[in-house]
Order: structure tokens, then sequence, then C-alpha cells
């Protein structure tokens, strides 16, 4: 099975940029596919204590691993970082979160238990280039919950994860929860600030 995941990167601590690329080589060496890069942002910090301003970026990957093995392995890749988690939502050296995953269905192939179509509202939607995409849900707390939780309320993860994805929004369906979403370089709190520097 082969599955398309977005992967929301961020550090605040130490070398963030070199940080965010050492998740991407990571990725690459343990086998993943890269299939795109968003820009780099410096954000706000939201939630937990008073901490310095984020670096965040989104990563789309193919992969053969399951959403759990995928789980794992993003948990291998902020400890080969240095992270200790020592407080919620405190500052960290790096976070590596799956925010949506999808299966990619060859032909002839049916949807599974926990699959819809590119936004959950049948056909006549238009395709994705990776192929027929079914998304996958999971709710498995405090294990795995898949898309992420927060995802629409997020500007750091929705600014970049349209970069990888110019139909995010219609594609997640909420158009209530992401009209409120801070746009690029709005001003006040939960600003998103693009930076002149890429991942490779």
């Amino acid at each position: 099975m082969r599955l398309l995941a977005d992967l929301g990167l961020g550090s605040n601590m130490g070398d963030r940029l070199e940080n965010l690329q050492g998740a991407v080589d990571g990725l690459r060496a343990r086998g993943e596919r890269i299939l795109a890069f968003s820009c780099v942002y410096e954000t706000d910090p939201v939630g937990g204590p008073e901490q310095a301003n984020f670096l965040n970026a989104v990563v789309r990957v193919e992969t053969e691993r399951s959403p759990y093995a995928l789980l794992d392995l993003a948990a291998e890749l902020e400890q080969a970082a240095g992270r200790v988690r020592k407080e919620h939502w405190g500052p960290r050296v790096l976070d590596v979160d799956i925010l949506r995953c999808a299966r990619v269905r060859e032909a002839g192939q049916d949807k599974q238990e926990g699959e819809s179509g590119p936004s959950g509202r049948g056909s006549g939607e238009k395709k994705s280039p990776y192929g027929d995409l079914c998304w996958v849900s999971i709710q498995d707390p405090p294990h795995l919950i898949v898309p992420h939780p927060r995802l629409q309320e997020r500007a750091f993860v929705l600014v970049p994860l349209g970069d990888v994805d110019p139909e995010v929004k219609r594609t997640l369906g909420d158009a209530a929860a992401l009209a409120s979403v801070p746009s690029v370089g709005s001003g006040g709190s939960g600003e998103v600030r693009l930076l002149d520097v890429r991942l490779t």
C-alpha cells in the first residue's frame, strides 16, 4: 500500500532551519520519497509557556509505511534531533506531525473503511496529480488522530500546507473554520511570515 502523507515540521530551538532540513534529510535517508516542500515560515508560538518564534514548513512524502509506522518514524526523527519532552506545548528542537495522509488507490481498488474521496464529497471532484487519493481518517487517541485534530485552527500549518496542496481549503471542506485563519504577513496574533529560505 502506498501512502501520500503531509508532514508538518516545526522548530524553535537551536539552528531552526538546520533542524527542519535535518528532518527532510532523515526522511530521505530512511527511504521516503519527497514529493513537495512548502516555503519556510516564521510563526508566533501558539499556547504553552513564553518561548521563541518557530520556523514551520510542510513536506509531502510518498511512503510504503502505515500511518502508525509513520508516527514511529516521526518520533525517531525528533529523537535524533535531540528533542526532550519536558512540558506540553513547550519549546522544541524538532516537531514532526502527521497532518493528513491518503492511500494512493490503484486502478480497480475499492475504498477501505475510514477513507473518503478527494474531499469527502463524492465524484466530480478535481483529481490529484498523484492519482486517485483516498484520504484516511484515524481516531485512536491518544496514539494517533488523522487528520491532525487542530489542523483547521492553525495558520502555521494551513499556510505551508497550502503551498504543497493549493486545493487544501476546498478539500478540508470547512470554510467557516478556515475563514478566521490569518494570512501571510497579516499582522497580529498568529502571524505567519514568509522567509527567503528554502528546504532542499
